[in-house]
C-alpha cells in the first residue's frame, strides 16, 4: 500500500522560511513524478509545483516562482519544498501527490496523496 508523509509545516512570520517533507513508501516513484498542491478559492487542489523522475524538471504556479524550491531524493523516496519569502496568501494545507507518469499541474491526474501538513503565514 502506497503511502505519503508530510511534515515541516508549521506557523511562521510573514517573509520567514519553511521546509516541507514528502517521504512515500509501498512503491518508488523513481519513473514518476511528485509534486505539491494547496487549496484555493474555487479549487479543491491548486498546483504549487512538480518534479520529475530525474529531478532535472522543475514546475512552478506563478504565485510561488522564485520563492518556492522542489526537489526530490530519490534514493530516499522522497520530496521537499523550500518555502522562502512567505506571505500570508501562501497559508494552507499543504499536499504531496505522486504519479508513475511524468509531471504534470492537473490534480485529478495523481494518483497517491498524502494527508497534508498545515502551513499558516502570520502577518
Amino acid at each position: 500500500q502506497v503511502q505519503l508523509v508530510e511534515s515541516g509545516g508549521g506557523l511562521v512570520q510573514a517573509g520567514g522560511s519553511l521546509r516541507l517533507s514528502c517521504a512515500a513508501s509501498g512503491r518508488t516513484f523513481s519513473s514518476g513524478a511528485m509534486a505539491w498542491f494547496r487549496p484555493a478559492p474555487g479549487k479543491e487542489r491548486e498546483f504549487v509545483a512538480a518534479i520529475n523522475y530525474s529531478g532535472i524538471s522543475t514546475y512552478y504556479a506563478n504565485a510561488v516562482k522564485g520563492r518556492f524550491t522542489i526537489s526530490r531524493d530519490g534514493a530516499k523516496n522522497s520530496v521537499y519544498l523550500q518555502m522562502n519569502s512567505l506571505k500570508p496568501e501562501d497559508t494552507a494545507i499543504y499536499y504531496c501527490a505522486a504519479r508513475i507518469f511524468g509531471a504534470i499541474t492537473d490534480s485529478t491526474r495523481y494518483n497517491y496523496w498524502g494527508q497534508g501538513t498545515q502551513v499558516t503565514v502570520a502577518s
